[in-house]
């Protein structure tokens, strides 16, 4: 007779489902494997009105599932209270108070003695005293705080002070956070030796790494894909990614000013495809430039890799792992991606794989490519190290707290 599966708390702080951004990749597929050994009572919220039809789908890999409307200008203003409470603004702009009575309540009735916590800023939800005897795990995936380091890098004036303050402030919670949970992970190695070198010795055996993954299956230049596009260009090369996100914004920005110019000169009929969803203004802006198409949200973005010359990622703000990269990778295409965009990954650099660093690099190994036509090997890299059954095997192991501190 089969044991019944105990029950588990898993807070994301965006809806899992569909599996179409970085976050949410990495967050549906913690989501499935969890599912095959707890009843999962997942909490998280949508921001995306886009994204409220696949609330029901949930249903198969939940117990019960609470995902409120997260509205961002609602947040927004949520968030400004941190500077009255002296708080980084992440906390207050994911807090809300149905949220935090749902995880109370549901704690209670299924005496959850698990939780799994996704992203620093859903931790606040399992922070309290009555829940300091359960067993926490917070996967951070990378270190947010960080981010807004790099962000207060690249600004000035007010946006920099602001910035400034949030990385500071967010870095004390994620330290502290670390202290008092049982476990804290990271998308990589590299993340996950960043982070222990801000912790006192005593506590960095809490800090473990569980890779991301690709969907080996489905990102496959042997699926069958179709195109919504009646016909794609023969000569085109392609980034992938959320177009609102600040990193994607600032990658190909950078790429059409200082890159494409110059490719442009070399390979007059070449384009340069943009595909992703929410474009903002200065990203649907760089379509003027010639060449420069700027798709908005497409229903798959296989038939793009598939069709392009090579995927570029030239990423100046990045932390952990970068799923486009991996999913081009594993549509056995070539890649120019700057360091940042390579770290976590390590494939071996090779003509397929090149890691550029500045206009002059990043602009000749685009050449390089362009000016060859080499067989793509990156497939077989991302087979052996990141097929999300590999990846994920350790979870149960890190939920059961089964490694010692």
């Amino acid at each position: 007779m089969n044991q019944p599966k105990p029950p588990l708390l898993l807070l994301v702080h965006r809806i899992p489902y569909p599996p179409n951004k970085g976050d949410k990749i990495r967050s549906f597929h913690l989501l499935k494997a969890l599912s095959e050994r707890y009843q999962v009572h997942l909490g998280c919220f949508y921001d995306d009105d886009f994204d409220r039809q696949y609330i029901s789908r949930l249903q198969q890999w939940c117990e019960t599932v609470c995902c409120l409307k997260l509205s961002k200008w609602r947040a927004m203003l949520s968030g400004l209270s941190g500077f009255i409470s002296a708080k980084a603004i992440t906390l207050p702009y994911y807090y809300q108070r149905q949220m935090a009575a749902w995880v109370s309540q549901t704690q209670a009735r299924y005496g959850i003695q698990k939780v799994l916590v996704y992203s620093s800023s859903m931790a606040q939800y399992a922070d309290g005293a009555n829940f300091a005897q359960l067993t926490r795990v917070i996967d951070f995936v990378d270190i947010d705080s960080d981010k807004w380091r790099q962000y207060a890098a690249k600004s000035a004036g007010v946006k920099k002070w602001f910035y400034q303050r949030e990385a500071r402030l967010l870095q004390q919670y994620e330290l502290a956070i670390c202290q008092r949970f049982d476990r804290s992970l990271f998308v990589s190695e590299d993340e996950a030796s960043a982070f222990r070198h801000l912790l006192a010795p005593d506590l960095q055996s809490k800090v473990l790494s569980l890779l991301n993954g690709v969907d080996t299956d489905y990102f496959s230049p042997d699926a069958p894909i179709t195109c919504a596009e009646n016909s794609l260009p023969a000569n085109f090369i392609v980034f992938t990614g959320a177009m609102d996100y600040w990193a994607n914004v600032d990658a190909v920005c950078w790429f059409c000013q200082h890159v494409w110019p110059v490719l442009r000169r070399h390979q007059p009929q070449l384009q340069f495809w943009i595909v992703g969803g929410n474009p903002t203004a200065d990203v649907q802006a760089l379509s003027r430039q010639s060449g420069v198409v700027v798709t908005g949200r497409v229903a798959d973005v296989r038939p793009y890799l598939a069709a392009a010359r090579f995927a570029v990622a030239p990423m100046l703000i990045a932390r952990g792992i970068q799923n486009k990269v991996l999913e081009a990778m594993a549509m056995n295409k070539a890649v120019v991606c700057s360091p940042m965009a390579m770290e976590g990954i390590n494939a071996p650099l090779n003509a397929n794989a090149l890691v550029a660093d500045g206009v002059e690099q990043f602009s000749k190994a685009c050449l390089q490519l362009l000016a060859a036509q080499p067989a793509p090997a990156n497939r077989q890299w991302i087979l052996e190290h990141f097929t999300w059954p590999r990846t994920l095997a350790a979870l149960p192991h890190l939920i059961e707290a089964e490694y010692p501190l």
